[in-house]
Parts: C-alpha cells; structure tokens; sequence
C-alpha cells in the first residue's frame, strides 16, 4: 500500500486528461462501415454498431508525464514502474468511461461500448484515418508513429456507437464477439 500511495502522490500532477472527438454518421451494409469521412470492412464492428444511427469517434489521453515517470523507474525501481504502469491503465481507462458516459448524457440517448481498433477483425491501421479526421497531434498532442504506436502510450482511440434506449445499455462483455476472451466470465 504504500508503494501505491507514493505512485498516486508522484503522479497526480503529472497527469494531463485530454479529449478530442467528432460525431459523424454511420451506414452499416453487411460488413462495410460507412462514416462518410471514410469507410472499411469490420464484421466485428458492424455488428457492434448496428441500428446506431451515429458514432462519436474520439482519442483521448492522459499525457505524456506518466510515460516519463515510467521509464524513470525502468531503470531505478522496476516495481514502481510496473505499479505507475497500472496507475496509468486504469487512468486512461477511467477519462474513456467518463467521457463515454457524458456523452450518453449528454445526448440523451444509449450507447454501445466503445471499440477500438485492434479489437476483433478491426485492423489497427484504421489508426490513420481516426487521427487523420481528429487532428489528435494539434488538438490533444497525440501523435502516431509509422509502425501505428501512439504516443503518450497511455492513450485510447475508439467508436462509439450513439443511439437506441438508454436503459438497454448493455454491459461490455454481453455484446463482445471475442467468445474465447479470459475476461468474458470475470466482468
């Protein structure tokens, strides 16, 4: 606990929540997701966002001082490294579900879970496109290497499918094609 506690004091100013995004339409024809900006086929995803009359495609990030925290102790603490490194997961995981739920809010409407790619059949190269479309480098200071690693590390980019009844939000799991997933039965 204290190792935790010294992690969180060290952190918390190092910290930098930053959000960027654009609501576009969606048309979803088999497994071809349209987004009039740009489109590709993802089965996962299509299935995700059907009967979604929109998405919020948004980047978010917690900044680049948590990475130099983390490579800091890389080399002098190895365990504070591995602990800022879960401090850091939890935090960026932590501004998508606010930014999510204030969205639904916000909107007044339902909303699916996110979905980013790298999930499912959704290949990671869509990558260019997100950033592309947002402008992550000037709005929020995340930028994407040629190899499609962003930078902070600590840093989310996803589809949020927009419509349908809030009470139905379904939970992460119930609706995610990744039948073999070792989280499936623990959330």
């Amino acid at each position: 606990m204290a190792l935790l506690e010294s992690c969180v004091d060290e952190v918390r100013d190092k910290i930098s929540y930053r959000v960027c995004y654009r609501e576009l339409p969606v048309t979803i024809s088999g497994d071809l997701c349209d987004f009039e900006r740009f489109r590709f086929r993802s089965v996962h995803l299509a299935t995700h966002l059907k009967n979604c009359q929109y998405v919020v495609l948004f980047a978010a990030t917690i900044g680049v001082g948590i990475d130099r925290l983390i490579a800091k102790y890389g080399r002098l603490s190895p365990a504070k490294a591995l602990m800022l490194q879960a401090i850091g997961a939890e935090r960026i995981e932590a501004l998508c579900d606010t930014f999510c739920d204030d969205m639904a809010r916000e909107l007044h409407t339902g909303q699916k879970t996110r979905f980013s790619p790298g999930y499912g059949d959704l290949p990671i190269s869509v990558q260019k496109d997100i950033f592309a479309l947002l402008d992550c480098s000037k709005q929020i200071g995340l930028t994407l290497n040629d190899s499609l690693i962003m930078s902070p590390s600590k840093s989310v980019t996803a589809f949020l499918g927009i419509g349908g009844d809030p009470k139905q939000t379904p939970n992460r799991c119930s609706t995610c094609p990744i039948q073999g997933c070792t989280f499936r039965g623990t959330v």
